[in-house]
This record gives structure tokens, sequence and C-alpha cells, in this order.
């Protein structure tokens, strides 16, 4: 659905994207994540055919941008950070000509309006004036002007910004709901929203792609080395044993309660150390009384691929 190779955005000040290269496969929902000025927003307004490449291959629902911009244009649907939407117009109003503008039939533009106002939330306020509604409102409009040509791919950027816990969970099940048959790539600074409706991950730092890949498979890359323990030793030894093992790269302490202490034991990336420290804790005696290991998250892996 999108193939990518080499594509490159330079301008006066420098390169905002530097030679990447990714894809995106039919019916796939993946994240695309970076750190601010990484990079993300350029490339979806080169994928979109807002903006023009300096160079390197775009091909977009089977169409070749810069080339095919408006066939690409009637093939997809997208909602920027900052939804561009008419305050002074009523809900239905607004959808049905952004239909026509989008080239939707005479004969369909009423299906299609009624069905993105059901599918978004939006038919108890579909004749309120659109600057009367709530940000979490005015999403919606902006998702169903996004979904009202019926698109193959949906590239959503940042859709969950400034909206309150209750309108972002509502709004990450519509996202879900929309995967089930359309291609979406969605860029958001909640990990945790990726975590919860995307298989995979596109992570990208200072214009480059760090990784591509299955969220589990990003998160055995971090292998989060850390482990939680608490033991009844002497805090300086048993940190300064911790800390000889080959692969620990830090060991923290947590907390003091009487005899006991609690560490944050961190291998190396790529490492289990349960063993190790198993052993060490066996052969020292020291008394036990927690040994568990944190999963990896997606923000490990993104600390750790963006960090400087």
């Amino acid at each position: 659905m999108i193939q990518v190779e080499n594509l490159m955005k330079r301008y006066a000040g420098g390169e905002a994207v530097r030679g990447i290269t990714f894809s995106v496969e039919k019916g796939e929902v993946v994240g695309f994540l970076g750190p601010n000025g990484a990079g993300k927003s350029t490339t979806m307004r080169m994928l979109t055919g807002y903006l023009p490449p300096t160079d390197g291959r775009i091909e977009v629902a089977g169409a070749k941008l810069p080339k095919e911009s408006l066939l690409v244009r009637q093939r997809i649907g997208y909602m920027p950070e900052n939804v561009p939407l008419y305050p002074e117009m009523r809900v239905e109003e607004f959808l049905e000509y952004r239909g026509r503008l989008k080239r939707v039939s005479r004969g369909e533009i009423t299906h299609r309006v009624g069905l993105v106002l059901d599918q978004c939330g939006l038919t108890d306020v579909r004749g309120k004036i659109i600057g009367s509604l709530s940000k979490g409102f005015r999403q919606r409009v902006g998702l169903a002007d996004a979904l009202v040509h019926n698109p193959m791919l949906l590239i959503l950027d940042e859709p969950t910004a400034g909206l309150d816990p209750h309108q972002i969970r509502s709004f990450r099940e519509l996202i879900k709901e929309l995967g089930k048959d359309r291609t979406i790539l969605l860029s958001t600074h909640i990990l945790s929203e990726v975590e919860m409706v995307c298989r995979r991950a596109i992570i990208i730092n200072k214009g480059k792609i760090e990784a591509s890949d299955t969220l589990a498979n990003l998160e055995k890359r971090v292998q989060a080395g850390a482990l939680q323990i608490e033991v009844k030793a002497d805090p300086a030894v048993a940190k300064e044993k911790l800390t000889k093992i080959a692969e620990v790269s830090l060991v923290t302490e947590l907390n003091r309660a009487g005899d006991w202490v609690s560490y944050e034991v961190t291998a190396a990336p790529g490492k289990d150390i349960r063993g190790e420290v198993d052993g060490l804790i066996k052969r020292e005696q020291w008394p036990l009384r927690e040994f568990r290991r944190e999963k990896a998250r997606l923000e490990d892996v993104f600390v750790e691929l963006t960090q400087d």
C-alpha cells in the first residue's frame, strides 16, 4: 500500500528527511513514531502529495508521487494534526461539501455522509454548527472528512492531540474498528496508543529510520534488562557484587526497609541476566522476597533508539 525508497527532503537549513526506505502492506495498522523534529510530519505530507520530495521514490495506493498526485489523493484519507474545518458550517453540510470536492457521485453522497456520521459517532450532532462542538467532536468531524470518499488508506497525524482521556479512549476504539478493513498509518506521541492499536511500528529520528518491525520484535531488542529484586544484605556489598556481573550495565538502589534493600538491575541491550543474578543471590545466601522482570515497553524501545 505504501512503498518508499531513499526518500529525501532538503530545505535551505538542511535535510529534514535523509534517504529513508520503508513499506506498509495492505491491511496493516502501523505506528509512525519519532521525537519532535524527527521528520514525521514532513514524511506524511510527502506521502499525501502535499509536499514534493527532493529525491527518492514514493508509491501510495498503487500510484506514484509526485507524478500521480491527484490519483493518490483520491485513494487516501488524510487527517492532519490541526484539522482544517469550516467552523460556521453544520456538520452534515460540511461533510456533503467535502464529499463533493472529493468527487463522490451524487447518488452516493447521501449514503456516504450518513455512513461516516454513524461510524464516527456524529449522528446526534449532524445538524450542529462545527464551531460550537468540543475538541473531541471536531476531531471526529476531521476523521469523517478523511473517510467520506471511502479511501483504501488512512494517514492520521496526531489524531488524539489535545483530547482528554475519555475522548482518547473513544477515538482509539474508533481507529481499531476502522483498521479492520483499511490500511492505517498512525503518527502519535502517545505510545500506549500504538501498543493498543498497531501490530508494527516505524521509528524515525533525525530524518532517518531507526527501526521498522513488529512491536514484539522491537521489545525483544531492548529486553528491558530491568530486574526488580529485594534482598536482605549489606547495601554496599550487594550493589558492588551485582555491578560486577558481566552483562549488568546499571544497578540502582530503590528503597531500604530495615535490613531489606531493593534494586533495579539493568542489563546490557539484548541480554537476559536473570540466571546470573539468581546464581549470585544463592551463592551469597541473601534472603530474597522479590524477584521480577520488568517487561519491555514500546517506550523503552523509543527512548533507546532516539535519545542522544
